[in-house]
């Protein structure tokens, strides 16, 4: 029973990356997020990440502002987080469609999830 368990948990980990594209390109990146607000719910986080190389929005109650970039495949990043400045970082970003997945350090650190919910006007 435990392998049996085991397979199937491994088989649905599999699936799910399968399903992820890596976004090399900055009009790739732009189209997944325009008329999207990148939310993470549980931790109060909505960002609006525009065409234009601006990034603004809040984070646990406080303003997120920041500007971006794209640079040899990844997504560029400097911000400030209420009164703290987070360290310009270059990150790997991918898609399952419904979400972006940024991974820090060039796809070797940290990664954070995203939603995509469609913005209002």
């Amino acid at each position: 029973m435990k392998e049996m368990i085991t397979a199937i948990c491994l088989s649905l980990l599999a699936t799910s990356a399968m399903a992820l594209e890596t976004l090399t390109q900055r009009p790739e990146f732009v189209n997944a997020v325009a008329g999207h607000i990148l939310e993470i719910p549980l931790l109060r986080i909505q960002l609006r990440v525009a065409d234009t190389g601006e990034i603004a929005g809040k984070g646990f109650g406080r303003d997120v502002t920041g500007t971006w970039e794209w640079a040899d495949g990844f997504f560029c990043r400097s911000m400030t987080w209420g009164e703290r400045e987070l360290e310009y970082n270059c990150q790997q970003v991918a898609t399952d469609g419904s979400s972006l997945i940024f991974i820090s350090d060039k796809g070797t650190g940290r990664s954070a999830k995203f939603a995509l919910r469609p913005a209002t006007q």
